[in-house]
């Protein structure tokens, strides 16, 4: 069984466990990457062409306007077919209580037909907040596997956690 895992992440300041700090690698990316060492999938990450603000709050602002205007942001690559994959894992952090705008612009072309989906996120304290709905609208024919939301903080340190949800 081939899977792939789809991510957004995001660098600079992030709200962590004791307040705004400047991550150098994205909490969703280290999730992603211990996924690919527990499965074998192949990585592919969601890269916005207009890199979004250095400052939590800056960037705060720019995602929410995007939300709010179901903008589509212009992303650097985009995947023509996943029809060689049978597992999608699709991640980002949630960005008021949804995944980032860029993952929408890539999801929604893609053909789910036949594929599982598990959802995973990274978050400070909103769960999965409405991602599984997220999900559903954009993988549109696919079963979907029980969602995982990890702690920023914990993301280096969530091996055991997602040993127990690629089973």
């Amino acid at each position: 069984m081939k899977s792939l895992v789809i991510y957004f992440s995001h660098t600079g300041e992030n709200y962590m466990k004791n307040g705004i700090e400047d991550i150098k690698k994205g909490n969703t990316e280290i999730v992603a990457e211990k996924i690919q060492k527990l499965t074998g999938a192949d990585l592919f990450e969601v890269e916005r062409v207009k890199d979004y603000p250095f400052g939590y709050y800056d960037c705060c602002d720019e995602a929410k306007k995007e939300y709010e205007s179901n903008a589509r942001p212009e992303v650097k690559k985009t995947l023509s077919s996943i029809a060689d994959y049978d597992v999608i894992y699709v991640g980002g952090p949630v960005w008021w209580s949804h995944l980032p705008m860029p993952m929408f612009t890539v999801l929604e072309k893609l053909d789910f037909s036949g594929k599982t989906v598990m959802p995973f996120t990274t978050h400070e304290g909103s769960g999965l907040g409405s991602v599984m709905q997220d999900v559903k609208l954009l993988c549109k024919n696919a079963s979907f596997g029980e969602g995982l939301a990890i702690r920023g903080h914990e993301a280096e340190t969530s091996d055991k956690k997602l040993e127990n949800w690629v089973r």
